[in-house]
This record gives structure tokens, sequence and C-alpha cells, in this order.
């Protein structure tokens, strides 16, 4: 089982964070290990002092495949989800600075957040879902897959270039705009069209 995550999907989150708009998707991997477990809390790790959350909506796919093409794409997942890719911005800075890869920021232990799965076919077109997460009760980040630079099946199209997706595989889409650091005693809340997917509390 594999995390692929899409990296600058959303314009106005690349312009927050003063990045390049990228001509192709951005792709980066996170081990298993940094699957945040049920019911625990989130430890700020000791190596940043600026982790930030981004919210994201997640796909679990349900087929093995490769070179998938865009138009079969909804045949290789059945479920939706929402997560949270924390990011050590300090320690990515860090890195992007010397033009070395992210990973030590990005899958740390813990990193990734995976809430719960809604059927699609319970959701509007996957094309047009709201979701957002609240910071202690507060909305800082609201978005809509209408938003992404790329979509769902095109995302799958073209990981799958690259990469064979296996059944339980699952894909973080990409964050909207409002990141920001978060601190001990937080409570996060996540959500699309207004379900609640899930609560942590950050240590």
């Amino acid at each position: 089982m594999k995390l692929i995550c899409i990296g600058r999907n959303y314009t106005e989150h690349i312009a927050e964070l003063q990045n390049e708009k990228p001509t192709e998707p951005v792709i980066f991997i996170k081990p298993d290990t940094a699957i945040l477990l049920k019911k625990q809390p989130f430890f700020i790790p000791d190596f940043s002092d600026d982790v930030h959350h981004e919210v994201e909506v997640l796909v679990k796919i349900n087929r093995v495949g490769k070179h998938i093409d865009k138009k079969f794409a909804h045949k290789y997942y059945n479920e939706i989800g929402l997560g949270i890719d924390f990011t050590a911005r300090d320690l990515q800075s860090q890195l992007k600075a010397k033009g070395l890869p992210w990973e030590k920021a990005k899958s740390f232990d813990g990193a990734a957040v995976i809430g719960e799965w809604i059927p699609k076919n319970e959701l509007p077109e996957v094309n047009n879902i709201t979701f957002s997460l609240k910071k202690n009760e507060n909305i800082v980040q609201n978005g809509n897959t209408s938003h992404m630079l790329w979509k769902i099946d095109e995302i799958i199209e073209y990981v799958s270039k690259y990469f064979t997706l296996k059944i339980g595989d699952i894909i973080f889409t990409g964050t909207p705009a409002g990141v920001s650091k978060v601190c001990a005693n937080d409570k996060l809340k996540g959500f699309i069209e207004n379900k609640e997917m899930f609560s942590i509390t950050v240590k």
C-alpha cells in the first residue's frame, strides 16, 4: 500500500506559497508508516517548529491498474475520503533551497491523516465536491474539487504512467489555500459536504 500525493493542484494554494504553477502534476509518495493511527493525536515532531495542515480529498484505489486511460479511470475507485497532508514547512523550505527531495518534510511518522470513506455514488459529481477544515471550530480551509488543476480521473491517468496502482493505494489530490501552522492543543476537524470525516488533536 502506498500514499500517492499531488502537490500544487489548486491555484490559490500555489500563490500563497509563492510557488511556480506546474505544467504537469507534482507527485510525491508517503510510506504507510506516515499514516496517523485511528483515534491517536498528532504529535508535532521535534525537528520542526512550523508544521502546516493541508486538508485534501482522498481517493482509494479498488483494482490493479497501469497506463489507465482517463475515460476508464472512474472504474478504479468507488470511495472518496478526506485527510491531512502534514508538512514540516521549515524543513521543506530548507530542502527545496538545496534542490533536495521533500520526503523528510512530508513523509515522517504521523504525517498522513486518513479519515472516513464515503461511497462516491452518495456524493455529488466527483468534480464538484465541497470540503473544509476547521481548526478550533473556525474554518481555515475551504475547497471544491472543481477548482483542481488536474481532476481525479486525470490524476489517475497520469500517476498510472509511472506507478502501478494497487488495491488499497490512496491518492491525496492536493490542498486548497489556507494552510497554516498547527500548535499543541489545536483541534482539527475535516468535512465533506458538511459530514465530519475526521477529528484529531494536536500534541
